[in-house]
């Protein structure tokens, strides 16, 4: 009997998987129930941690540049530079979690660390990219661990007219599935300032220091950005990029387009992906739900593998998911699930192939 085609296109699982590591992991577990199925990698990003990564995988190898990390401390940060002359201008893509991630502040984040952590490793990244010869910069947006919405990034560019400067005749992009604004409820402070340390006196700090700077972004642009959608993201790095001329593109979709999913998804029988947390967001312009939109249409079936999923049955249903599975249940715990992850995202995988029909 012959074997199904499977995709296997998960996003990042947090800090605890890559999206090239979880797609490899998923293979090797699938592998070991079904071997003779046919599967295709292609691992996924919307932005996030990773972006940078999976576009290396097709587009080129990885550059390296020392810049400020999101503290104190100096870090190296990778990017990529595609100067094919069949596809001009020469782009940049940057990942600012390279440069201001959570996973590079040293620790679990703190109030301190939610007040004192910035940006200005993206502008000396955006920096290096003009220098050479970028005509097009992609920034993906995502994991940051900084809420100084682009002030950072700012001031290593010599300032907002410098900035401005430096980029004009560049097209700059926002890749992004982040719809937040930058100030309210709904803001970059309110919304994300508590996954990055912050406690609600400290959200108000940031909250006041993110109106003060919408104000010299409103000049700057001469409007005000901070309701553009996508102008939260990464604590703001959003309005300030979207100030400076970007525009605000689906990190998930500029991925599909360059790592050829539609076609992926067209060729196969299956589709797996998955995630660190499988929620109700994971349904609004990430990966998992682009990927169960495409398969859908064809009426293919999507399994996807997560860390944790709190999804009930009847939104996997309506989302055009057949199933999800959890690492977190087949591991007994999260610290387990997470500290284990590569192993134990390969049993689930192995357990899921061994009971598909």
């Amino acid at each position: 009997m012959a074997g199904l085609n499977v995709l296997i296109a998960p996003d990042c699982f947090g800090d605890s998987l890559t999206a090239v590591q979880a797609a490899q992991s998923i293979a090797q577990g699938w592998h070991l129930s079904r071997p003779d199925d046919h599967v295709t990698l292609a691992p996924q990003s919307d932005g996030g941690p990773g972006f940078v990564g999976v576009l290396a995988s097709r587009l080129g190898e990885l550059s390296t540049l020392r810049v400020s990390g999101p503290l104190e401390d100096d870090v190296d940060a990778q990017w990529v530079l595609d100067a094919d002359p069949s596809h001009p201008p020469v782009t940049a893509y940057i990942e600012c979690a390279q440069a201001c991630g959570l996973a590079l502040l040293g620790g679990p984040p703190t109030v301190r660390t939610a007040l004192d952590a910035h940006s200005r490793g993206v502008g000396q990244l955006i920096a290096a990219a003009r220098a050479a010869g970028a005509g097009r910069i992609v920034v993906g947006l995502g994991g940051s661990g900084c809420t100084d919405g682009g002030r950072g990034m700012v001031e290593a560019l010599g300032g907002l007219t410098a900035a401005q400067e430096l980029l004009d005749g560049v097209e700059l992009i926002v890749a992004s599935d982040v719809e937040h604004p930058l100030l309210g409820p709904r803001g970059a402070a309110a919304v994300f300032g508590p996954q990055k340390g912050a406690d609600p006196d400290t959200v108000a700090i940031l909250e006041e220091r993110l109106t003060a700077w919408a104000e010299d972004l409103r000049a700057a642009a001469g409007r005000s950005v901070s309701d553009d959608p996508g102008a939260g993201a990464a604590g703001g790095l959003g309005a300030a990029l979207i100030a400076l001329g970007g525009r605000r593109e689906s990190g998930a979709a500029i991925i599909a387009e360059h790592t050829g999913l539609d076609d992926d998804v067209a060729a196969a029988d299956l589709v797996i992906t998955g995630e660190g947390r499988f929620d109700d967001q994971s349904l609004h312009g990430k990966v998992v739900s682009a990927l169960a939109a495409g398969a859908g249409s064809r009426q293919i079936p999507v399994l996807v593998l997560a860390g944790q999923v709190t999804l009930e049955a009847s939104a996997l249903q309506t989302a055009g998911i057949d199933a999800a599975y959890s690492i977190t249940d087949h591991a007994g715990s999260v610290k387990r699930a997470i500290e284990d992850a590569e192993n134990q995202l390969t049993e689930l995988a192995s357990v899921v192939a061994s009971t598909y029909r």
